[in-house]
């Protein structure tokens, strides 16, 4: 078994101590730092996401994954910089204003990561002109935001309505999720793209970038 299949595999296990060991152990045979995080990392997070999608594991196991992706990611950071490798992309995400909820948000996270893009998490309770603010200031093409509660929804139209105010709104992408949340919700606040799922919302984010 290769080096690589070795670390996608235990990422998909989430065996971070072993990643720690695997890791230095594929820069030493010569595998460049780019091809590490490509073939061995993120091709294991993209298995977990479709795990995931089709119910085949649950959060904690997504949970786990992700932190041994994380481990294996930290011990790369150096040698990507070194060789002027750039993130695929940067998005800001956060859960709406009156919103407390974070584990759909943290899920969301980890999948965009798992992509290779670069994440801004703003937490929770994040009101409309914050998201617009780090857009802006980040040079983000991307917005994501979560809700968890009928009564937060608006506040996703809000941060739709602040983008047009500052006169970005054809600049940015803005992505809304939560169990609430609907395809005709989004069609109403004029929002690019409702995904149902982490998973989905990685998949469409990535489409958003390239288009």
């Amino acid at each position: 078994m290769s080096t690589l299949t070795e670390i996608s595999e235990a990422m998909q296990r989430g065996r971070a101590k072993l990643i720690k060991t695997l890791v230095p152990q594929a820069l030493e045979e010569g595998i460049p730092a780019q091809e590490i995080l490509q073939d061995g990392l993120l091709a294991g997070m993209d298995l977990v996401g479709r795990k995931f999608k089709a119910n085949e594991i649950f959060v904690p196991e997504v949970l786990v994954a992700a932190r041994a992706m994380n481990v294996g990611a930290e011990l790369l950071k150096p040698y990507l910089s070194e060789a002027g490798v750039e993130p695929k992309g940067k998005v800001i995400l956060g859960t709406v204003k009156g919103d407390l909820h974070d584990i759909g948000k943290n899920l969301v996270r980890m999948m965009l990561e798992g992509k290779g893009l670069t994440v801004i998490d703003l937490g929770v309770d994040v009101p409309p002109e914050k998201f617009i603010e780090s857009a802006i200031e980040n040079d983000c093409k991307i917005i994501c935001c979560s809700a968890l509660l009928t009564t937060t929804m608006p506040v996703m139209g809000e941060v739709v309505e602040k983008a047009v105010e500052a006169g970005v709104r054809d600049k940015v992408k803005i992505m809304i999720g939560g169990a609430p949340v609907t395809e005709a919700f989004g069609q109403s606040i004029n929002a690019d793209a409702y995904t149902p799922d982490a998973t989905t919302c990685a998949e469409v984010a990535m489409q958003l970038l390239a288009s």
